[in-house]
């Protein structure tokens, strides 16, 4: 049986004159886009334009919503109420599907951003609270989901569609968190590592942790951070390898 894994990027991160990543050449390589919602990262104008190039280069569509955290890029912690933080995730994941709408297109996907992600990766009930308000707005939406942790086990409570994700470009801890950015060796930036890691994970049907602990999983998508200087080289050189390595780059379908 051939292996299929979808490449996701976070993107449209910029902020009116401000821009950041080389999305129009990351759009050559991944099969799947997570589009900043405006709350972390993104403005309207950065949404249309992102949304309408990434239809044109026939990649899947994602909501990528965060803290209401412009200054700190969504990467610090905030504490909100579940109630709010459920409207938060609906008012962004919204304001894609309008974005979309008028591209042509349609939302297929949501992924949390930053701080959000990591805190909803260790807490049941704030993920809960997240991909809850995402199904009341689009109950068929994939939720993507930091493989193996806190998120995985609430999207399977729930039911819903969703997809396993790893990422290319992060070590990992041994409970499948990813190791804290503040940490030597945190991001990785050589191509020629991250992409014959990303085969080995994806043929071993597992994470591989920094101490090479392998925590077996369902692996259905790969990030490649858009915001790093090395992102499009680091993205090609995945690519490279899964292809030569009899992967199938796909854009990710979902599972129950």
């Amino acid at each position: 049986m051939t292996l299929t894994v979808d490449l996701n990027a976070d993107m449209g991160e910029g902020f009116g004159p401000w821009s950041m990543g080389d999305d129009a050449n990351l759009l050559k390589i991944i099969s799947s886009a997570n589009i900043a919602c405006g709350y972390h990262a993104g403005d309207p104008d950065v949404m249309a334009q992102t949304m309408a190039a990434a239809h044109d280069a026939g990649v899947g569509i994602g909501a990528h919503p965060g803290f209401p955290d412009l200054q700190g890029f969504g990467r610090r912690k905030m504490h909100i109420p579940y109630d709010s933080l459920a409207n938060m995730i609906r008012y962004q994941l919204g304001a894609a599907q309008g974005m979309a709408a008028a591209a042509g297109t349609k939302v297929r996907h949501l992924k949390l951003h930053g701080a959000l992600s990591n805190m909803a990766s260790v807490d049941h009930t704030m993920a809960r609270a997240c991909y809850q308000a995402a199904l009341d707005v689009d109950p068929d939406i994939i939720i993507m989901v930091l493989a193996a942790t806190a998120m995985e086990e609430v999207v399977r409570e729930l039911g819903c569609t969703w997809c396993g994700e790893i990422f290319a470009d992060r070590a990992y801890n041994d409970d499948a968190t990813l190791v804290d950015r503040s940490l030597p060796g945190a991001v990785l930036h050589d191509p020629a590592l991250v992409g014959p890691r990303m085969l080995q994970m994806i043929k071993a049907g597992a994470i591989i942790t920094e101490s090479g602990k392998q925590i077996p999983t369902s692996i259905d998508t790969i990030c490649l951070h858009g915001d790093t200087p090395a992102a499009v080289t680091l993205a090609g050189a995945i690519r490279q390898s899964l292809t030569e390595g009899g992967v199938r780059i796909q854009q990710v379908s979902g599972r129950r």
